[in-house]
């Protein structure tokens, strides 16, 4: 699982310098974390260069899934094998490798196989590479209804562990997670580490992500940002018309989702603004009546933490997923679980968006405890505990929201809301000039 050679000391505290940079910038003078549950440790496991590893799978494009793995062998075919009985492999697919290099960090060889087309709703079992365990997969459903898991900033402590073991009881399709992965921190081997402790899930539902803050590791004149996220977590953008892995959508059982990306250029001559104009002007509300966006920094946020990052992206972007009407939003960062009323430009509005943010997913920072007084009209419900949501898309007009703290059972629900779809109030209809008229704007 893990290269068993050991870190040098000088690369060693030069990423301890780097990152206590990061952590003198990002936190407030005020803000102090309560203590954090330990990181999770992980043996060196000496598996032959063949063996797959850090096995995870994504959506991409109609009825096709990407299968992720990487191997010590750079050798080693990235074929997948498939088929709906255990053993018995009745499709091959081909596709491609790429690694990368981080300092005096080599990664190893990174696969990524596209296989499909696939049957909705059905059971494969899979192969990588020819060798090692078979796995198996689940397809999402073709038509409502759909349950989504959505964590963010998950890091790698006992919090982690509990996090993803309360979504595993969950009967969930896909998994959302709004950035923050691994919280390497510039560490590439905490990459790896996490890929094998998200393994059991990611390989058997596909885990639909966006980049946050602490994916970016970006080394002045030395390294560009988000390497090791874009090389190991491979997302459909090029199927979704986007020319970034940073930001790209997929539909899903009657749901368009849109992942932005918090940390590449928005402003209204950006690539990302033009690419999501363009995208929006696709939607089919009559096919996907739900719409959704993603994105890591939180734009409704009455928590002390990171208070303000959001704003400039908000007012940049937030005119015109209003024009289109989208129904959630989910956000990280903050960590700490808040859900606000559905709002625009900061007041309730019966055709905004509901916010929710779910930063609480297990990260080694702590959570975020304090909290803006009194309470913004807008903001419903919000609680500092680590968990997960689950969004169950009931049909076309119905959804049912639910948080779950890590500190109870996950079938305790600590909040939980029924959310009626903007093209059931009329919303949709309402702004479909508006909405013209922005799409059309140079």
């Amino acid at each position: 699982m893990m290269d068993p050679k050991p870190e040098p000391v000088f690369l060693s505290f030069l990423v301890l310098c780097f990152i206590s940079v990061l952590i003198l910038v990002n936190v407030e003078a005020d803000y102090v974390r309560p203590p954090p549950r330990k990181d999770l440790h992980f043996p060196w496991s000496l598996k032959p260069s063949s063996h797959p590893q850090q096995v995870h799978i994504s959506l991409a494009g109609d009825n096709h899934m990407r299968i992720t793995w990487i191997t010590d062998d750079k050798s080693a075919p990235s074929l997948v094998e498939y088929g709906t009985s255990p053993g018995r492999y009745t499709s091959v697919a081909q596709g491609e490798s790429t690694s990368y290099d981080y300092m005096l960090y080599s990664s190893g060889t990174i696969h990524h196989t596209v296989i499909g087309p696939l049957e909705h709703g059905t059971v494969y079992f899979y192969r990588c590479g020819g060798d090692g365990e078979e796995f198996q997969l689940k397809t999402p459903p073709a038509k409502f209804p759909i349950t989504f898991a959505v964590a963010g900033d998950l890091g790698q402590t006992g919090w982690t562990k509990s996090t993803l073991e309360h979504i595993d009881q969950c009967k969930y399709d896909v998994h959302l997670l709004p950035g923050d992965l691994s919280y390497a921190n510039y560490v590439q081997r905490r990459w790896d580490t996490f890929g094998e402790l998200v393994q059991p899930l990611a390989s058997a539902r596909p885990w639909m992500v966006t980049e946050g803050n602490h994916e970016k590791e970006y080394i002045p004149f030395i390294k560009d940002g988000f390497q090791s996220y874009n090389a190991r977590w491979k997302m459909p953008y090029e199927e979704s018309g986007s020319s970034s892995n940073l930001y790209y959508s997929f539909e899903v059982s009657g749901i368009h989702l849109i992942m932005l990306g918090s940390y590449t250029d928005y402003d209204e001559y950006s690539d990302q603004y033009r690419w999501l104009k363009a995208d929006l002007s696709k939607v089919d509300r009559k096919k996907t009546p739900w719409l959704v966006v993603l994105f890591h920094v939180p734009w409704y946020n009455s928590n002390k933490a990171h208070q303000g990052e959001g704003d400039q992206m908000m007012a940049a972007m937030e005119p015109l997923l209003y024009a289109a009407s989208v129904d959630l939003v989910f956000a990280g960062h903050v960590h700490a679980y808040e859900r606000s009323k559905r709002v625009n430009n900061g007041r309730s509005d019966r055709c905004g968006a509901v916010h929710i943010t779910i930063g609480d997913g297990g990260n080694g920072e702590g959570l975020a405890h304090k909290y803006k007084n009194p309470q913004p009209e807008w903001s419903e419900f919000r609680e500092a505990s680590f968990g997960h949501g689950e969004l169950k898309m009931v049909n076309s007009t119905h959804a049912f929201w639910s948080w779950h703290r890590n500190d109870d059972d996950e079938p305790v629900r600590s909040d939980q809301i029924w959310i009626t779809s903007l093209v059931s109030s009329g919303c949709v209809a309402e702004k479909g000039y508006e909405l013209r008229k922005m799409l059309l704007a140079p």
